[in-house]
């Protein structure tokens, strides 16, 4: 069984649409959709914004339903030149940019006592979705990088600047590092898919609601393909 986290309504919503066979269990507030999208069974679920949220929703498809793999869509602000709005970027490994330990000597960005300083994407999730985004987004440019996570809405170039001197990311977000992090504990292999739908610099919030829509298109068709694949 697959799990499909979205942060948001508008990010699971248009895959509900296609699910069959459909029943809903409440939990932490959330609210799991199981049954199957194109023959393949999956949980789609709405986290909320923000680690905590994204971590609790993975730890109860880990608990709950057992899932063999999750997959978190979403959109994302792009830290890239060559990263346009509404391209897609998929997660090579993902790192939590707003931990700070660097007093008691780890790297900034590593979990203390934690046995890395990123989380590895599965690569078999990150391929089979690189050939469905081909294939059902022809207009767009697919990106397989870094992608950091924070409890924090980046719209400002200092901050983006910063985020891509220490990190390199690909694109900056609120959740995949989350999921990416309870996976990796509970040891699914995971992929995070983020749609960008703003450069992360002082336009974010002009562009944020024009693109928005478009982004999440984007990664319905892929999220959609992808299952027909597995």
């Amino acid at each position: 069984m697959l799990g499909i986290i979205g942060a948001m309504d508008e990010e699971v919503a248009k895959v509900k649409e296609q699910m069959e066979n459909v029943q809903i269990m409440k939990k932490a507030a959330m609210e799991f959709f199981e049954g199957t999208v194109n023959g393949h069974p999956v949980v789609v679920v709405r986290s909320g914004i923000g680690k905590v949220n994204a971590a609790m929703c993975t730890q109860i498809l880990a608990d709950t339903y057992h899932v063999d793999a999750i997959i978190n869509t979403g959109i994302a602000g792009s830290l890239n030149a060559d990263i346009n709005i509404g391209d897609i970027v998929l997660s090579t490994d993902t790192l939590e940019h707003d931990m700070d330990a660097v007093a008691f000597g780890y790297p900034l960005g590593q979990i203390p006592r934690m046995d890395t300083l990123s989380f590895e994407a599965d690569e078999r999730l990150r391929e089979m979705a690189k050939q469905s985004c081909e294939k059902v987004n022809p207009d767009i440019t697919v990106f397989e990088g870094r992608i950091v996570s924070g409890d924090q809405f980046v719209s400002d170039k200092v901050k983006k600047q910063w985020l891509v001197e220490h990190f390199a990311g690909y694109c900056t977000e609120m959740e995949g590092a989350a999921i990416a992090h309870a996976a990796y504990l509970n040891q699914i292999p995971f992929l995070i898919i983020r749609a960008i739908s703003d450069k992360a610099d002082d336009s974010a919030t002009v562009d944020y609601p024009a693109f928005e829509a478009k982004a999440i298109e984007h990664s319905v068709k892929l999220i959609l393909e992808l299952c027909r694949q597995l």
